[in-house]
């Protein structure tokens, strides 16, 4: 391992024995996936403040103790509980306490208090060809592929360690000639696609990447020209949720892949998988444990959480009140103030709409009833919720949820 002489002084504990700590534990890691140095990383995303159990706890707590500080700008992902709107947790209250115990350790240590699963939506967004210390999977294939920042997939305690010593191991897709897309998935009949179409396509695109390419990166063509960058967001958060998918590229839309010469480093890259009108609604419908006229007890969005476009979309659809069912969205603080501010956080109350913040609806206790099915536009939501909350789940675009809560079944367009 190739030590520098900044990497011999925190190792040696010249800025203290947290940052030491931490860099051993970076030495350890980077020895273990085969790098031979470290670099600096420009910012950190935390995704160890939800709370798992004791040792997640005990594992920031000592580095509280011993007087640590994040070396770099670091954000954090979401938690246990709304700390906005702690009310809004129904769950064990001891694991409560723990989880909120659990965010405020993190902010002690120098964390920036943003709790949310997008930190791309905040003001600390990455440029261009930063290097960063990613947790939290769609967070870690945004950055990769929509930005052209540098992460690999780092996972809980990892992240701290490398935001207290501000390094990352020199290995991955931290590297330019690790970053070139090694298979191709096609898609076709699209070109006109609408709005609603165009998430729809991005989610089947996102699904059919994880599940046929595991964690080799994909080229993908023939994206609709409509596609947005909360499609792009939504297409790497299933992407990340069936596989191990850390980046993807958008051949004409994502700034590695201005073509496919680019994308693939001009190598001859085979397809894996071919997907028209049939094959997208095929994938769609997978993702529904439960038939259309079914009956709902709640909607979800907002996973990863929504955005400020997203609330765009949204605001007119509330025109549909009053719903029959209660309507959750998630979405991150910056977000939030933002609605607080412009009066749209009072619009959503007055239809009946559950603004949550800090956390995510399929990861801890809040919604309150989940005898019936749940409905989502979130390929990750109707991919992890069946077997977070045991709950069967519809998917459909925007407008479909939107209807459907109003009508309180499973309703299309």
């Amino acid at each position: 391992m190739e030590l520098t002489e900044d990497d011999q002084a925190l190792l040696d504990g010249r800025h203290g024995p947290a940052a030491a700590d931490a860099m051993g534990l970076v030495l350890r890691f980077a020895e273990a996936v085969g790098a031979t140095r470290l670099i600096a990383c420009d910012s950190a995303h935390v995704d160890g403040c939800l709370y798992h159990g004791q040792a997640s706890l005990d594992f920031v707590e000592r580095f509280v103790a011993l007087g640590g500080r994040v070396r770099v700008p670091t954000t954090l992902n979401v938690g246990s509980v709304d700390l906005i709107h702690p009310e809004l947790f129904i769950g064990d209250p001891a694991l409560g306490a723990a989880g909120q115990r659990l965010m405020q350790a993190h902010v002690e240590l120098g964390c920036t208090p943003s709790f949310t699963c997008a930190p791309y939506q905040t003001l600390l967004r990455p440029r261009f060809g930063d290097q960063l210390a990613w947790a939290e999977s769609n967070a870690i294939v945004f950055a990769n592929s929509v930005i052209g920042a540098r992460t690999n997939r780092y996972g809980d305690f990892i992240d701290l360690a490398c935001a207290l010593s501000g390094r990352v191991p020199d290995y991955g897709l931290h590297r330019a000639e690790n970053r070139r897309a090694g298979v191709i998935v096609e898609i076709h009949g699209f070109e006109n696609a609408g709005p609603d179409q165009a998430g729809g396509v991005a989610v089947a695109a996102g699904l059919s990447v994880g599940r046929a390419c595991g964690d080799t990166i994909a080229a993908i063509t023939g994206l609709p020209a409509r596609t947005s960058e909360d499609d792009l967001k939504a297409l790497g958060a299933a992407a990340a949720s069936a596989g191990s998918v850390a980046m993807f590229h958008a051949v004409g839309l994502t700034p590695e892949a201005p073509d496919l010469a680019a994308a693939t480093g001009g190598r001859d890259v085979p397809v894996v998988a071919r997907l028209g009108p049939a094959e997208v609604s095929a994938i769609l419908a997978s993702l529904c444990t439960v038939a259309d006229g079914a009956a709902l007890t709640a909607v979800a969005l907002g996973t990863p959480h929504f955005s400020l476009g997203e609330f765009d979309r949204l605001m007119p659809l509330l025109d549909l009140e009053p719903f029959s069912v209660p309507v959750y969205v998630n979405t991150g603080r910056h977000e939030w103030e933002r609605l607080v501010g412009d009066g749209r956080a009072a619009r959503l109350e007055a239809a009946g709409v559950t603004v949550v913040v800090d956390t995510c609806t399929y990861v801890t206790a809040i919604i309150r009833d989940l005898s019936g099915a749940v409905m989502t536009n979130s390929g990750k939501w109707a991919y992890y919720a069946p077997g977070n909350l045991g709950v069967d789940v519809a998917f459909g675009t925007l407008a479909e949820t939107m209807l459907s809560a109003r009508a309180g079944r499973v309703a299309r367009a």
